[in-house]
């Protein structure tokens, strides 16, 4: 029996990392959860948490899967990287080969792509640094919709307004919540449209606080550590900024609207100005042709796979890694400097913890 340990640091590795642990039980096997810097409340009670350093030695896991970009280096077992999204440039870099997605910071075994390109790129880095190893796996956070979700047109009750999932990230220079905020709720008040809402859990307070005041019977508000994936489905489009979960959304094959984004194309409906706002909503209820098409041939290039059989891939790559690979690469660089930053860091999140 293996035994795999899930590192958490923000509240979105919950449903990144659940459909993993559905096939971890499924397969017989073990799987304990250590959370550093962010809630444990969305934490059921049969999943096993591990709550200090101690502990998590002593469970001595065979792997320990990352949805970030760091992990305690001293940590018993391979370091996998699952990623947090999928391989987009959301900074506006020149290329999206300068994208921090491609940042190797030393403490990785194990990197599980999801698409031609990011695998490509990440074995190149592999054969050129020599110290981990890429396997072509999918995300499994797609699992669910991919294997539980009829994707296409929403069937609407009659005379019910279409519904928006309205998602910002925060980062000061792409985020559109503050802009939106008016809009949107009057577009709710009107009685013509219908929205669930969620930011980013690093969104600033008084913005949370401004939306989660607008809650009405056409607007829900969602906390950012609650599980998204079963909520997408209710949508009938979405409305963005840059945050990479307009593109999970892309796999149900309905439209998507943004506001000012560093990532426009065919793929989505692009509005500068709050005034042209609810214009591009109607534009994507009806779903035009073409808008979709890019959409499709999109969703073909983040990720290859569409079985909804990521987790076993995952889960695969892991036990190959561990009978052919372990020995075979290059030590890690040393980074002590970066070590001893892990060291603290790990401290600090966890004083900041909830036991």
């Amino acid at each position: 029996m293996r035994r795999y340990l899930f590192f958490v640091n923000q509240p979105y590795s919950y449903s990144i990392l659940r459909p993993l642990q559905a096939e971890i039980r499924r397969r017989g096997d073990d799987v304990a959860w250590f959370i550093a810097g962010c809630s444990t409340a969305p934490l059921k009670p049969d999943e096993k948490r591990l709550k200090t350093v101690k502990e998590v030695q002593a469970y001595g896991a065979d792997a320990t899967f990352v949805p970030g970009d760091w992990v305690p280096y001293f940590f018993p077992g391979i370091k996998v990287e699952v990623f947090h999204g999928m391989a987009r440039n959301k900074r506006g870099h020149k290329n999206e080969d300068e994208s921090d997605h491609y940042r190797i910071r030393g403490w990785f075994d194990l990197y599980c792509t999801h698409a031609e390109k990011d695998t490509e790129k990440f074995q190149a880095l592999a054969q050129e640094l020599g110290h981990f190893a890429v396997a072509k796996t999918g995300w499994p956070k797609l699992d669910p919709l991919l294997r539980n979700v009829n994707g296409g047109e929403r069937a609407r009750p009659e005379g019910e307004p279409p519904t928006v999932f309205f998602a910002s990230t925060f980062s000061r220079s792409v985020t559109c919540a503050p802009q939106l905020a008016d809009e949107i709720e009057a577009l709710s008040e009107s009685g013509k449209w219908r929205f669930i809402v969620t930011l980013h859990p690093k969104m600033e307070e008084s913005v949370v606080e401004r939306y989660r005041g607008m809650q009405s019977a056409n607007l829900k508000f969602v906390e950012s550590d609650e599980d998204l994936v079963p909520l997408l489905p209710e949508a009938d489009l979405m409305l963005c900024d840059t945050s990479s979960i307009m593109f999970e959304f892309m796999f149900l094959q309905r439209p998507v609207v943004t506001f000012r984004t560093k990532m426009p194309g065919p793929y989505l409906i692009d509005v500068q100005s709050v005034d042209q706002l609810e214009d591009g909503l109607t534009r994507a209820v009806q779903r035009p042709e073409q808008l979709l098409a890019a959409q499709k041939e999109l969703c073909s290039d983040l990720h290859v796979f569409f079985d909804g059989r990521s987790s076993g891939r995952v889960l695969d790559a892991v036990d190959q890694f561990l009978l052919e690979k372990k020995h075979t690469l290059r030590p890690k660089p040393w980074n002590l400097l970066r070590k001893l930053k892990v060291r603290r860091r790990l401290q600090r999140e966890l004083a900041q913890t909830p036991h």
